[in-house]
């Protein structure tokens, strides 16, 4: 990936680590993600996961409510905490000690370790780095309303569905919208409420549209 793109993601918190390695920018990635996860699942310990019907492969050491939906092919790693009524529509990768919470939904997206989407949130066509947190009700936006190819930081991508690429330890404010292509630095806030598009550079605080500031 180029640097402005790598240094937002820590490539050694992700079970996927590859996948990112033979791309040049992020967004890339979601060309071969359903393959590439089923590859991928195939080569993990049968005596560190569990494998079911429609390429679904859960640690062990995973917590998985009953009332969770998930459609494969997903990967749900070691720690990570899936909560009653979250929907996992597939081709998504949860990493180690991951909290997904209550009805939740994630679709085409890789969530790197630590990562929390606790509570009534939507993340699609998104990647989400380490440790990055979600407030109530934050969500990822992937089709712009007039269905035309989406841009991520003046960049076409060729995608008509991409959501947010958000940095490591990034805090994303209760209520933000992250537009389709949004990229948010590592390490930066989006203030509650929030509709965010094209990129905040890391350690940044995103207070309202146009005015963003650098964290102290």
């Amino acid at each position: 990936m180029v640097k402005e793109f790598l240094e937002i993601l820590s490539l050694d918190k992700t079970i996927c680590s590859g996948l990112f390695e033979i791309v040049s920018y992020p967004w890339e990635i979601f060309a071969n993600l359903s393959e590439y996860i089923i590859s991928l699942g195939k080569t993990l310990s049968r005596e560190e996961y569990d494998y079911y019907e429609g390429d679904i492969w859960i640690s062990r050491g995973a917590f998985v409510a009953r009332s969770v939906s998930i459609k494969g092919p997903c990967i749900i790693c070691k720690g990570a905490e899936i909560r009653h009524c979250a929907y996992i529509r597939g081709s998504v990768i949860i990493g180690k000690g991951c909290v997904l919470g209550n009805s939740c939904e994630v679709k085409s997206s890789i969530l790197f370790d630590g990562v929390q989407v606790p509570h009534f949130n939507y993340v699609g066509n998104s990647v989400l780095g380490a440790s990055a947190h979600l407030g109530a009700g934050a969500i990822t936006s992937n089709l712009k309303s007039d269905k035309t190819l989406v841009k991520a930081n003046g960049l076409e991508t060729g995608l008509k569905k991409l959501g947010a690429i958000v940095g490591d330890y990034a805090e994303i404010g209760c209520g933000v919208v992250l537009n389709p292509g949004a990229i948010i630095g590592k390490g930066s806030v989006v203030y509650p409420l929030s509709s965010v598009r094209g990129m905040v550079p890391s350690n940044s605080i995103y207070k309202e549209k146009g005015k963003i500031v650098r964290r102290v």
